[in-house]
Formats: structure tokens, sequence, C-alpha cells
């Protein structure tokens, strides 16, 4: 069994980490889960939240992601995320970067909410005028 796993973390921009490591750490929708090498096959749904590795040398590494997609696969761990902000200081990830991805996905639901209800609004005005006109009696 290798002591070391590939880390890969993408963003539809860029590739922000591609480097050995020896242990992740990560969140999803049940909670905290570690990763070491030897693995099994596996996929989840990342939360906004940080991620965390170790260096085949041993240093703490960290990355705050935008929610995503983890997978595991043959001792290849690969992150696909909207967002991904590397750093050494994790509670600076942890606080300022991570309420930066949190406000922006709330502005993106409030946008999104905004926007249906323009849309609702279009399609009822729509309706209103190509209902035919009820006739007059006699005539």
């Amino acid at each position: 069994m290798s002591r070391s796993m590939s880390l890969r973390i993408m963003t539809p921009l860029a590739i922000v980490v591609d480097q050995p490591a020896s242990s992740l750490r990560a969140n999803d929708a049940s909670g905290s889960f570690g990763i070491l090498p030897g693995h099994a096959d596996f996929l989840t749904r990342l939360a906004v939240s940080v991620v965390s590795w170790t260096t085949s040398e041993g240093a703490a590494r960290f990355c705050a992601v935008r929610g995503g997609a983890l997978t595991v696969r043959a001792g290849q761990i690969a992150i696909a995320t909207r967002e991904a902000v590397t750093g050494d200081d994790l509670g600076t990830l942890d606080h300022e970067v991570l309420a930066r991805f949190r406000t922006e996905m709330d502005e993106e639901r409030v946008e999104h909410v905004e926007t249906t209800r323009l849309h609702l609004s279009a399609m009822r005005q729509m309706l209103v005028r190509l209902q035919p006109k009820p006739r007059a009696a006699g005539v």
C-alpha cells in the first residue's frame, strides 16, 4: 500500500492544487471525514468548508472550497468545485473566505427567487392578455 495519494483540486478555470497528500480531511452533509492511503473508492458532495491535507513531507495545507464533488479512486483524490482559495492560515480561510462564500451563495439564492418572481409575473400578464374577452349578451 502506497503511503501517499494524489490530490487535485480544480475549478472551472484552473487546477488550484495538484500534489501528493498523505491524508485529507473534508466536510459533507454527514459531517467531517478523513481519507488515508488505501481508502475505498468514494464519491460525496462537499459542503462549503475548508479542506485540509498533510503533504508527504508532513506539512499541513488548507483550501476553502465553495461546495463541490470529491472523488477517491485508486489512490487519486479529485475535488471539483466552483471556487477554491488556498492559504496557510486556517483561521483566515475559516472565517473570512467561508463567510464570503456563504454571503455570495445567499445573494445568488435571493437573485434566483427574484428572477423566478419576475418570470411568473410576466407569465400571469401574458395569460391575462391571451384570455378571450367575454361577449356582451345580445350582440
